[in-house]
Parts: structure tokens; C-alpha cells; sequence
């Protein structure tokens, strides 16, 4: 968090996003770590060997939280930030270079890629969200795409053990980046690749995305017992509640879909993602029909 601060700029709230924390949480382990830091006179110098291994994680957790805010910003009018993630992946690169033959930063560079390769057909004319399943795939960045599948193909071939958790995910994202039209995404494999994430990483966000694929894969109730799973930890979040919404549309539960959409467009800190999801329960309420 600090170096998200100090180094990438981020604001205490963007940050406290990141990590699924209150704000003033966020704000007290940040002055903290300010504190510590200068109590210990550690001076600004390369980690011992055996240090790096632990303070290589810590850098790659910054880069892709860096460019995850970059890519959806988690407060603001507009949906992302280019100067962002540009940023982590021209730091991405760097460190690429410095570590070439090291699989987690190959995968960490290659997911930066896969991703930021659909960033031209993300937003409309008006710079609204436009959804994967709704995206003009012709418009996709299809050298990002290259770049970033045989990043991801050498890391997974290459690694000298099982697949890191930048790597499943740069997995995941190729899958996406590989299907030209919606209906050809193999929801199975991807649904796969998050039941590995998620025993690897424990993170309550990649079980959201888990019931997501499930959804996809297996039907809108087999996401719906997955998401019941992580009610209690991130019931409140908007990426939960929109999430959920879907589902229920799919479940058809038009009533619920409405709720939970309306829900989610209260809590987002975005506004483009605020009003797709304000036009998503308009859509739904129309479906409903009067009454």
C-alpha cells in the first residue's frame, strides 16, 4: 500500500479498493508503514538474495494493482485510466527484461497485455461501459493479443513448476482473447483455470469470478451457490451485487436482477459502471412488463 502510494500515485481510497478495505483502515496501515519505515533507517538499496524471492511478489502485487486500477478506476467519471496501466505495463516490460527467464513475471506482463488489447472496444461513443459479451472483438488490439499469447504459451511451457497466480490469470484472459465471438469461449476451461486461482490465492473476488464462469459453464443456480459462499465477506461490494444481478436475470428472477442491479449502481465508485448498471435494472424492469 505504500508504494502504491508514494510511488504510483494512487489516492488512499483507490488503494483501500484495491485491498477491499475501509478507507480510514487504509489510511492508518499507510501511516503506519510510514512510520516503521522511518523508525527502521532501512536505507534505499537492493534486498539481499535471499530477500528478493518475497520482495519480487511485493513488486509484481503493485504492478497489477496498478494497472487493475488503471484498467477500471475505482472512483471518477471516467471508466479507466490510460496513463495508469500504460504505466505498469512499461514497468511490466522493465522488469520483464531484468527477469526474463522468471515465469510469474512473464505471466504478470502477458495478462497486462491480453487485457489492455480490449481496451478499444470497452467504451462507446459516449464513453460508456460496453460489457466482453457486447464488444466488437474486430476491434480488439490484435498484436497486444499475439504479444501476449506467446508471453503467456512460454511462461506455461518454460515455468519450472506448477502455474503462479499471474499466470492462471494471463491463462483465463487468453481463452477470452482467443474466442471471436462470445458463444466460442470455452466457459469450461476458464471455469477451471478459477478453480485453481482460487485454491491458490483464497481470494474472495476470484470466487465471484469462479461463480461467474459456473454460470456460463453449468447454468445461473450453479453461480448462485458459489456466490452464497462468499455472501458474508463481500456482500456489500458492487462487483458481488452486479454480479449476483446477472445471475438472477439469467435464473430469471427479474425481480431480483432489478434489486440487485440497483444495489450494485449505489455502491460503485465508478460512473460509467454506476450508470450501466442504473440502465441494466431499467432494461430488466422493462422486460418485467407492468406490475
Amino acid at each position: 500500500p505504500l508504494t502504491l502510494r508514494a510511488v504510483g500515485g494512487l489516492t488512499t481510497r483507490e488503494i483501500a479498493a484495491a485491498f477491499l478495505l475501509p478507507e480510514k483502515t487504509m489510511g492508518q496501515r499507510i501511516s503506519r508503514a510510514k512510520a516503521t519505515l522511518k523508525a527502521a533507517g532501512e536505507p534505499f538499496r537492493l534486498p539481499p538474495p535471499d530477500q528478493r524471492a518475497g520482495r519480487l511478489r511485493s513488486v509484481l502485487h503493485v504492478l497489477y494493482l496498478l494497472f487493475n486500477e488503471g484498467y477500471t478506476t475505482s472512483s471518477g467519471p471516467d471508466l479507466a485510466r490510460a496513463d495508469l496501466s500504460g504505466e505498469a505495463i512499461r514497468l511490466a516490460r522493465m522488469l520483464r527484461a531484468s527477469l526474463p527467464s522468471d515465469p510469474e513475471v512473464t505471466g504478470l506482463l502477458a495478462l497486462m497485455l491480453l487485457t489492455e488489447a480490449r481496451r478499444p472496444a470497452r467504451t462507446g461513443p459516449g464513453g460508456e461501459l460496453i460489457p466482453l459479451a457486447g464488444q466488437q472483438r474486430g476491434r480488439w488490439d490484435r498484436a497486444m493479443i499475439t504479444e501476449g499469447l506467446t508471453l503467456v504459451t512460454a511462461a506455461l511451457r518454460d515455468g519450472p513448476g506448477p502455474a503462479g497466480e499471474y499466470q492462471l490469470q494471463a491463462a483465463i484472459a487468453a481463452v477470452h482473447d482467443q474466442a471471436a465471438r462470445p458463444a466460442d469461449t470455452n466457459w469450461a476451461g476458464i471455469l477451471a483455470l478459477y478453480r485453481l486461482l482460487e485454491r491458490m490465492t483464497g481470494n474472495p473476488m476470484v470466487t465471484v469470478n469462479r461463480a461467474a464462469a459456473a454460470a456460463m459453464a453449468e447454468g445461473p443456480a450453479a453461480g448462485l451457490a458459489i456466490l452464497d459462499s462468499v455472501a458474508g465477506q463481500l456482500g456489500e461490494h458492487h462487483r458481488y451485487l452486479s454480479v449476483r444481478a446477472h445471475l438472477l436475470e439469467q435464473a430469471g428472477d427479474r425481480a431480483g436482477a432489478r434489486a440487485g442491479f440497483q444495489a450494485a449502481a449505489a455502491r460503485a465508485g465508478n460512473v460509467r459502471e454506476q450508470q450501466y448498471l442504473i440502465t441494466k435494472a431499467a432494461q430488466v424492469a422493462a422486460d418485467s412488463g407492468p406490475g
